[in-house]
């Protein structure tokens, strides 16, 4: 619950920044235009009048009446009037700009007046001052007030377009359930949807609100900095498409055990970012999904089939082709040698004192370990060749006496009495294998399950959920 309301009040403090950003543009679109207004002001009007030149000069008349027009309004301050041969000079200050236009055709409506030349301007303000900051305040207001409508109509087709995007952009990407069952794939096509749905609203909030030139701005504000965001989240942006390629391709699948870069282990998780593997000393190994796309991955489960090997040496005296047949006969009468592929029991190499064989073997490694019925073979065909009675000498030893070899007369040296030795229990075969070391000897399962059964009971090593 505490973090669905923490995601609800960041969406709500981004929708509240949009309104404030939303509220200065306008505030300054309506500035720029005021200014442009001032600017724009001809400081000379004409009365639009035929001037005739019999008619008696009136200029005292037309100044007497200007200047108590304009007095009695009590907008303007520092109010010079002059009029010459019916041109009028206006100087002072207003603070309003409507104002300093209203002059002008209060000037050109008097019968006499021939042009109008205003010079009136703004009156100059104290931005330090407590009362220009209120009015400053009181302007905004007046404006923000005159825009709310439309941005209450821009803020709920924006609403409506942010709490539909999820829904649409689902409801979009159904369809491609059919073609693919990759849930990377789906994810990323319904998060793109909802974006350009949401792009969309926030266009038309623009566009209703009358700020098309701001969104102009925006996009353009936002193609640099999505260009410098590129380049410090590279790293991030490359696990992600290198997951979403592994999600496509699907080199490997959840349990199964690989080897990537050196590590080996069980893949317990897959995210946007990385692979997380569980090894057979059961730690936890996280390797970034570009790392694993561009490494050669090793997968020891896509088949099950394993073969497993090792080394064994009988004398030169012995039988070779009968003690490579006792391995063979042995090899098929054990439970966890497969007969196809068959084993086989192949002369190596020729060492100093043996002939060295070399025995393989194929197990399902889904079910046994290699290890474990390796180890198994090698103690089954020892005894084997004990009881067939082949020989499996050491290697040979060359011992030089410089001094010569000495010799000794036992009959003047009596042999030592042999220490004794202390009795040892007898165990039968039986015991043996009953017992609590005999079990744990003939265990050949495979130890995949025990590491993915560690994995499930081990805590989530990173949040997201599986992809593939």
């Amino acid at each position: 619950m505490s973090k669905n309301m923490a995601q609800k009040q960041s969406w709500w403090s981004c929708v509240l920044w949009v309104l404030l950003l939303v509220v200065a543009a306008a505030a300054g679109a309506d500035e720029s235009g005021d200014s442009a207004e001032q600017i724009g002001e001809a400081k000379v009007d004409n009365a639009d009048r035929v001037i005739a030149l019999d008619s008696p000069s009136q200029d005292a008349d037309i100044q007497n009446r200007l200047s108590a027009i304009l007095t009695s309004s009590e907008q303007f301050s520092q109010l010079q009037i002059r009029v010459d041969n019916g041109l009028v000079f206006l100087r002072g200050y207003s603070t309003d700009t409507d104002f300093i236009g209203w002059a002008s055709d209060i000037a050109k409506n008097i019968d006499g007046v021939v042009a109008v030349v205003n010079n009136v301007e703004l009156t100059p303000v104290n931005y330090f001052s407590a009362a220009a900051i209120k009015a400053e305040f009181a302007n905004l207001w007046v404006k923000f007030v005159r825009a709310l409508p439309l941005l209450l109509a821009a803020a709920l087709t924006f609403l409506f377009f942010f709490f539909t995007s999820r829904p649409v952009a689902a409801f979009l990407v159904r369809p491609l359930r059919l073609m693919t069952d990759s849930s990377l794939i789906q994810v990323v096509l319904r998060r793109l949807l909802s974006i350009f749905i949401l792009l969309l609203g926030f266009y038309f909030f623009l566009r209703i609100a009358g700020l098309t030139q701001f969104a102009v701005a925006v996009i353009s504000g936002t193609g640099l900095l999505g260009l410098v965001v590129g380049f410090a989240f590279r790293d991030i942006a490359e696990n992600f498409i290198a997951s979403l390629l592994l999600s496509v391709q699907r080199p490997f699948r959840l349990g199964e055990v690989i080897e990537v870069s050196g590590f080996r282990g069980v893949v317990q998780k897959v995210t946007t970012r990385g692979t997380t593997l569980v090894d057979f000393d059961g730690n936890h190994i996280q390797i970034p999904n570009a790392i694993i796309y561009k490494s050669v991955i090793q997968n020891f489960s896509a088949n099950p089939n394993v073969r497993g090997s090792f080394d064994i040496g009988v004398g030169y005296d012995a039988k070779v082709r009968f003690a490579q047949e006792v391995a063979m006969a042995l090899m098929l009468k054990h439970q966890a040698v497969l007969s196809d592929p068959e084993p086989q029991v192949l002369i190596d190499s020729l060492g100093a004192s043996t002939i060295n064989l070399k025995i393989y073997f194929w197990v399902d490694a889904a079910e046994y370990s290699v290890v474990k019925v390796a180890s198994s073979l090698m103690r089954e065909v020892v005894r084997a060749f004990e009881a067939a009675n082949v020989s499996m000498p050491d290697d040979a030893r060359e011992v030089i006496f410089p001094q010569g070899v000495p010799w000794v007369d036992e009959s003047t040296h009596p042999e030592p009495a042999a220490p004794a030795q202390p009795p040892v229990a007898p165990t039968t075969a039986a015991e043996a294998h009953t017992g609590t070391t005999g079990r744990l000897l003939d265990d050949l399962a495979s130890d995949t399950d025990d590491i993915q059964q560690q994995a499930k009971r081990s805590r989530d090593p990173e949040g997201g959920a599986n992809i593939i």
